[in-house]
């Protein structure tokens, strides 16, 4: 059926090399079979260019409702919404509206599979919103550098349009390859480190919480910073102190998030972290006057492992002793300080009142033993 792009306003307000490039783009989009009404509202919505890559990574093929889905998934379709929610899917505004795709079928029937091998609901909702997090950092880098790599000065509506819908189909096989290989790196390498007892083996079960240490290290000065450096400024220091902590941390050690102006590390052996931590600290350091310098602050104790974070005493108190630590140092509790005392360089840095954490807290600073090539305290 003939569309009247004209006629429909779809042509309001451009002339010349740009009218031509929308027309053309238009006229692409209709013989592919994009209705007329999503056509007027991506251009309503300013995002006509955006349309072909959103369709390669959509998919082709049938568009279902939600209740559609669930029936064809076999999952309640509360569940299977929670999910959706879960892993950042935008829900339809209306429940007639089909905007679900064989791919969105096909990702429901692995949560289907999940939960008939024994999954639990939560368990699931807990993968699944780690996922959502984790893809959409993920999600974010990759189109940032798509625009970078393919975008030119002067491209048409078109233009964009073409090089978008390209790059799409190009990275996804290397993404979607890419992934399970890491995740199987991963997790190859934190089973390797993971003691479990052969009671709890036998009865079916592993013991909740674990004995960690865990560091944060933060951007000293990162929030004067912000007010002389462009926000893309302030985003390059921040890739690169994510680059420094990628590089300073080796298995058992895990690189568990960045937050903000800060990284978080965590790990099984205390010497192993420490090490870390130090490493950190110390290539902050050499990165000359442009880079900030770190503080660190690390605890030891029993926490919680939950979707690849932790939760309980130590990591509260490895933030709070972090933010008092001094530039260019490692602050640690005594829990680390006895574990390793007779491996480092200490000198006591009194007992404090933290806020959150019960009683003064006993700290020491750490130092790498005399001899070895270190930062100064």
């Amino acid at each position: 059926m003939a569309v009247d792009f004209e006629g429909d306003g779809l042509l309001d307000g451009l002339a010349g090399e740009e009218r031509e490039a929308r027309l053309r783009l238009l006229s692409e989009l209709s013989e592919q079979g994009v209705e007329p009404e999503e056509l007027r509202r991506a251009v309503a919505e300013q995002r006509l260019a955006l349309l072909p890559v959103e369709r390669v990574l959509a998919g082709e093929g049938e568009r279902y409702t939600a209740a559609e889905a669930s029936e064809r998934v076999g999952i309640e379709l509360e569940l299977l919404q929670r999910v959706w929610r879960a892993l950042g899917l935008a829900l339809a505004d209306d429940d007639r509206e089909a905007i679900y795709t064989d791919r969105d079928i096909e990702g429901a029937k692995r949560v289907k599979a999940l939960l008939d091998a024994g999954i639990p609901e939560e368990g699931v909702l807990e993968v699944a919103r780690l996922l959502g997090m984790t893809m959409s950092q993920l999600a974010a880098a990759n189109r940032q550098l798509i625009a970078d790599a393919f975008m030119r000065e002067g491209d048409t509506e078109y233009d964009a349009a073409s090089r978008f819908a390209a790059a799409a189909e190009a990275f996804m096989p290397l993404i979607a390859e890419t992934l399970p290989y890491v995740l199987r790196l991963h997790l190859r390498e934190q089973i390797r480190h993971d003691a479990f007892a052969l009671a709890d083996l036998s009865a079916g079960r592993l013991e909740a919480a674990d004995d960690v240490a865990v560091c944060f290290a933060d951007l000293v000065g990162f929030t004067q910073l912000g007010e002389t450096l462009e926000p893309e400024g302030l985003g390059a220091v921040t890739g690169r102190l994510a680059e420094l902590a990628a590089g300073a941390v080796e298995p058992p050690v895990r690189l568990v998030k960045m937050i903000g102006d800060a990284v978080m590390l965590a790990g099984p052996d205390p010497a192993a972290v420490v090490d870390s931590a130090l490493r950190l600290v110390e290539t902050a350091s050499e990165q000359g006057e442009e880079f900030p310098m770190l503080r660190a602050g690390v605890a030891w104790g029993r926490a919680l492992p939950r979707a690849g974070d932790w939760y309980g005493r130590p990591v509260n108190l490895a933030s709070r002793v972090t933010g008092i630590a001094r530039p260019g140092s490692l602050l640690a509790d005594g829990g680390i300080h006895d574990r390793l005392e007779d491996e480092y360089d200490w000198s006591f840095a009194g007992e404090r009142r933290l806020k959150g954490i019960d009683g003064k807290v006993k700290l020491y600073r750490c130092r790498r033993p005399a001899g070895e090539m270190g930062a100064d305290d």
